[in-house]
């Protein structure tokens, strides 16, 4: 039996926003679950620098903007979400509040 091995390394595929801003649109979550575990086993605190996506690993930084303050911040994905069509982003209200998002907002969004 013949066997093909192909061994690729250091070939490390990106999203497309992984240097670039990309435009988004956030929500925010805060002291309704408190307490609760987020999906990375965490305990959900709403004033910490966190954020749910569907998709990026756990512990993944991201640079979040908001473009009508020109404020951003720092925000680490412990959860998963949002479940809600046209959202990319849930932000704890630590970090919405950080950039002045009261409300669902276009955001920019880049890794750290």
């Amino acid at each position: 039996m013949n066997r093909i091995a192909l061994i690729i390394t250091g070939l490390v595929l990106l999203p497309s926003f992984a240097c670039a801003d990309q435009q988004v649109r956030a929500a925010w979550y805060g002291n309704e679950l408190r307490g609760h575990r987020t999906a990375s086993g965490e305990t959900f605190n709403p004033d910490a620098l966190t954020a749910a996506h569907k998709s990026l690993p756990f512990g993944t930084c991201l640079v979040v903007g908001n473009p009508k303050t020109g404020k951003t911040v720092a925000v680490r994905v412990n959860d998963r979400g949002p479940f809600v069509s046209g959202l990319t982003l849930d932000l704890s209200s630590g970090a919405a509040r950080a950039i002045g998002m009261r409300s669902t907002a276009s955001v920019t969004m880049r890794r750290c």
